[in-house]
């Protein structure tokens, strides 16, 4: 006979109880306005993400600009190539794009989000 785990028979009786629930008006209503406050949250939730990871990559870049401009002063003194310098300057550019379309990406979630509720 085979074995079903803990957390398959807890969603099977979750499926079940919200089948029931959903064949009364209160049971339905209960559901919908869970549905509607998760789908709320996890927005939200999406956006702090994205927000939360563009100001990481910022702070990357910052500190990218910042070697760059040590690796732009030993270039200067003859110390080393420009490998360095070029590598920081990449670094700081691609950082850069990343934290600011990870802002971007927010804006326009957000638009989008706006003009869905006016509809």
């Amino acid at each position: 006979m085979m074995q079903v785990s803990t957390l398959r028979k807890l969603g099977i009786v979750a499926r079940v109880a919200a089948q029931q629930a959903g064949r009364s008006r209160t049971g339905s209503a209960v559901l919908k306005g869970i549905h509607a406050a998760a789908t709320s949250v996890g927005r939200v939730l999406h956006q702090l993400w994205l927000e939360v990871t563009g100001f990481t990559f910022l702070v990357l870049a910052g500190i990218g600009a910042f070697a760059g401009y040590r690796e732009y002063g030993k270039y200067q003194a003859h110390v080393t190539g420009p490998g360095r310098l070029i590598l920081a300057i990449c670094f700081t550019l691609s950082f850069t794009w990343f934290g600011l379309s990870s802002f971007w990406r927010v804006k326009r979630k957000t638009k989008s989000s706006e003009r869905r509720a006016t509809s």
